[in-house]
């Protein structure tokens, strides 16, 4: 089949060159967000999806939006038999969806109706979800709201973060993208409507949400900090100075000290006493150093993480 393909992260990428590698089908171009400021020098950056179209010689589109008539046309002029979307980034409006011969594909990283909406990943992560996965969906004019073409599962750890998590769901979306695809070409694929009445809703992240709130639950800040891994990581304050916490072992069951103050501090991690229960932090990043062991960072700042010491505003 002749594809549209349109996406941006590095989700997305992965996506596209599970395509590419198969072969089967023909990539007649790609769409990806416009490139965006980044880092500290704000230059502008190009997406991981355009970096590897541009890298396989395949043509690029890189609309604000693809509400105006034009940028209609031009999908149109590429004759595709289906688009297949992967975190784009951008609303196809119903006369973009109508386009395809076949319309437009998603591949949502959650079991849907579970987690409709921009990050998926991380709030199943911070809702302790016991499992999570890959909906392939027939895209239409709502949020997330197709019907379904395939579903995916697998379970979340209880060490699983947003990051470990994506990759797996990055492995189970490539190969039910391929299959559905196969089906679809065929004509033998089935569409499950969703039942609208579980649906919830994944908001996306705010870099505000990653400041530790030491007066929580231990096992709600645990999920907050493996759910904000790798971003945008969760962090407090010791001394005025940003600290990110990286990994965490929470324990709910006692609670001595004061929400947010260090009650242990040795080669095993700090331990923080939280509203209820403890947080014991193993990895953590003070600001412009590296990402590291506890036990490493105490060889040379033990003083600063100290007995005592007050974490938070």
């Amino acid at each position: 089949m002749k594809i549209i393909f349109a996406g941006t992260p590095d989700f997305a990428a992965t996506h596209l060159q599970a395509l590419i590698n198969d072969g089967r089908h023909s990539i007649v171009a790609v769409y990806t967000q416009p490139d965006r400021p980044a880092g500290r020098g704000k230059k502008l950056s190009a997406s991981p999806v355009k970096l590897l179209a541009q890298q396989q010689g395949l043509p690029v589109c890189q609309p604000d939006s693809l509400k105006p008539p034009e940028q209609q046309s031009l999908l149109a002029e590429f004759g595709a038999d289906i688009m297949v979307v992967v975190a784009y980034g951008l609303i196809l409006p119903q006369t973009v969806l109508d386009i395809p011969r076949l319309g437009c594909i998603n591949v949502h990283g959650s079991i849907l109706p579970r987690w409709r909406g921009a990050a998926p990943i991380q709030r199943a992560v911070e809702a302790g979800d016991a499992e999570s996965g890959v909906t392939i969906m027939q895209m239409d004019a709502g949020l997330d709201t197709g019907a379904m073409l395939s579903i995916s599962r697998c379970s979340i750890d209880s060490d699983e973060t947003s990051g470990s998590l994506y990759n797996k769901l990055a492995e189970l979306g490539t190969a039910a993208l391929l299959d559905d695809l196969g089906r679809l070409e065929k004509g033998t694929a089935v569409a499950v409507i969703q039942d609208h009445s579980q649906s919830t809703y994944a908001n996306k992240i705010d870099k505000t949400e990653a400041l530790i709130d030491w007066s929580a639950e231990a096992a709600t800040i645990g999920r907050r900090v493996r759910a904000f891994n790798p971003f945008p990581a969760a962090y407090t304050l010791i001394q005025g100075q940003r600290l990110k916490v990286w990994a965490g072992l929470a324990d709910s069951t006692a609670t001595t000290g004061k929400a947010g103050q260090i009650i242990e501090s040795n080669n095993s991690g700090l331990l923080v006493a939280c509203g209820q229960g403890h947080l014991l932090l193993t990895e953590i990043q003070l600001a412009g150093k590296s990402r590291m062991p506890v036990s490493e960072i105490l060889k040379s700042r033990a003083e600063l993480f100290a007995v005592g010491q007050q974490l938070g505003n």
